[in-house]
């Protein structure tokens, strides 16, 4: 009896040793980032009704939508914003402290991309080409499930912008791919590989460019139906370089600028981007196999456009109405290359923007603006009458002032009065709030959000020493027209973050998750580590039990 006993549990043991040896980890084929450059949280319902069922309705409706997605750091931009949402971390960690910072070894200015050991592959010019993501020193979702696949996963980032493909494809990825505006081609570097792939040939080579650049961009609709937007020609309204006024229709071919430039403020910029990115999905095989792929696409004409015309503009309006529809047939297309139920798609944003300033004293709103430039003359001509000395200070930017530290040190000036004295002008500045130092921090009375959000932000070799936080309403470096970004407000700092597909539940929640939480949740979903600066929790009410 015994004997019978024992060969019958070891029968089962054996049993469940192999049904274990059999079962497979479920995972989704393809996991597709869509970042929205300058998307504000607010853009999914003023023009929600207008939407097609297939685009931003589709995902809202049958995916997971948070409600309450911000940004926990400073300043909003869109280097920081990449890299943040596909580390998990934030600046302080990653590195990109900004798209431009000056570094305070060298006092050399440094874009968040730039790597002069690379070169250009595709054509174009030579210094459009050579960028890598060296810049960021932590990993990236991306990286991670290389790793943990044997670089069997094929990741691949797309955009307009180099540092919208660069930092989210991560350092790890088969390839990212960029615009160029002298040739019209996406194009790569050699920190990749040492020449485009077949497809990618093949695609440049169809002149999908040279179409668009003969297309005129007109309404969707009749004028009078736009009721979510001011009118047109709005004297807050930015002009495109080479048109004379604001108005429909705007014509490509008008628009000054190098080559192909004009294609970004136009929709055909996205429609550019995501006709590269199917081709991508088709000419690597995405999705094709039990290994999980990873495509990183970013949107980025809604900067340009947004930069120009401001978000109440009517061209903003049809800018995410066309949106609306190409969204619609990538998932069409996905959801026949890929499988329906088989992929996973995530929607966001690296930041939003600010109403333009002029519009709003328009509506009797507190607002202003201080252009960079004037800022930096009053700041450098205020030194020189008060010390004698405006060499102590390399710039002002990023809502922040850097400080030539070298130079102080050589000279008789103290560097806590130097600060104190750049700090009294600042406050003499209508539209500042605070002006926090860098590197003494507890001393700052500052609400705790923003003081952890100016921490968070802040790394000290490519951050400036003292933080301006601008008054609601106020932002710096832009003119009369359009508007831009950088601040701590919810209109900056509240995104979008919509899941759909494979693994996601339905349903929302209006609990704040912040920017940091995408990366670990999309780990989470896969089964794989975290990237090694992660900082984000996992948002567990998206994933399927």
């Amino acid at each position: 009896m015994r004997k019978f006993l024992l060969l019958a549990l070891t029968a089962g043991c054996m049993t469940q040793v192999s049904a274990q040896k059999t079962d497979k980890l479920e995972r989704p084929k393809l996991v597709v980032g869509i970042v929205v450059d300058q998307m504000r949280w607010d853009y999914l319902y003023r023009y929600y009704d207008r939407y097609t069922a297939g685009g931003f309705r589709r995902m809202m409706n049958e995916g997971y939508n948070c409600q309450n997605t911000m940004i926990n750091y400073l300043p909003t931009f869109t280097g920081p914003g990449h890299a943040s949402i596909y580390t998990g971390t934030v600046p302080a960690i990653h590195g990109i402290a900004s798209n431009d910072w000056i570094d305070n070894r060298t006092g050399k200015e440094v874009y968040c991309v730039d790597d002069e050991t690379v070169r250009t592959i595709g054509g174009g010019m030579e210094k459009t080409g050579m960028m890598s993501p060296r810049n960021m020193i932590t990993t990236t979702i991306t990286d991670e499930l290389e790793i943990v696949t044997q670089r069997k996963a094929k990741v691949f980032g797309i955009g307009l912008k180099d540092r919208g493909s660069i930092l989210p494809a991560g350092h790890a990825a088969d390839a990212a791919f960029w615009f160029d505006d002298s040739s019209g081609n996406f194009i790569t570097s050699t920190f990749y590989a040492k020449e485009l792939p077949k497809w990618m040939q093949q695609f440049n080579d169809k002149r999908w460019t040279d179409t668009f650049m003969t297309k005129t961009w007109d309404l969707l609709y009749p004028a009078n139906t736009y009721t979510n937007s001011t009118a047109d020609n709005m004297n807050v309204e930015g002009k495109l370089p080479g048109e004379d006024s604001s108005v429909f229709p705007h014509k490509t071919p008008n628009i000054k600028g190098k080559g192909y430039y004009g294609i970004r403020y136009m929709p055909w910029g996205n429609t550019l981007t995501l006709a590269a990115a199917m081709a991508c999905v088709k000419g690597e095989h995405m999705g094709a196999d039990d290994v999980p792929d990873f495509l990183a696409i970013t949107l980025s004409t809604t900067d340009y456009a947004g930069h120009n015309y401001g978000p109440d503009a009517l061209e903003m309006e049809d800018m995410y109405l066309r949106l609306d529809m190409e969204l619609a047939e990538l998932m069409q297309y996905l959801d026949k290359q890929v499988g329906k139920g088989q992929y996973t798609v995530f929607l966001t944003a690296d930041h939003g923007a600010a109403h333009n300033a002029t519009y709003m004293k328009d509506l009797r709103i507190p607002s202003g603006t201080i252009p960079d430039k004037d800022a930096n003359k009053g700041l450098h001509d205020y030194l020189k009458q008060t010390e004698g000395a405006s060499e102590l200070i390399r710039g002002m930017t990023n809502y922040q002032v850097y400080f030539d530290e070298e130079a102080i040190a050589k000279s008789s000036f103290d560097d806590e009065r130097i600060k104190a004295l750049v700090t009294q002008w600042l406050h003499s500045e209508e539209g500042v709030a605070y002006v926090v130092d860098m590197e003494d921090m507890d001393d700052a009375v500052v609400p705790e959000t923003l003081r952890t959000m100016i921490v968070n932000g802040y790394y000290r070799e490519r951050s400036g020493q003292l933080q301006i936080v601008m008054k609601p309403g106020w932002y710096s470096g832009h003119g009369e027209t359009g508007t831009t970004h950088g601040g701590w407000n919810p209109y900056d700092a509240h995104i979008p973050l919509l899941w759909y597909g494979w693994g996601i539940n339905k349903g929302q929640t209006y609990r704040t998750v912040n920017m940091t939480d995408i990366a670990p949740t999309l780990a989470a979903l896969l089964h794989i580590q975290m990237p090694n600066g992660c900082i984000g929790n996992v948002i567990s009410e998206v994933i399927k039990d």
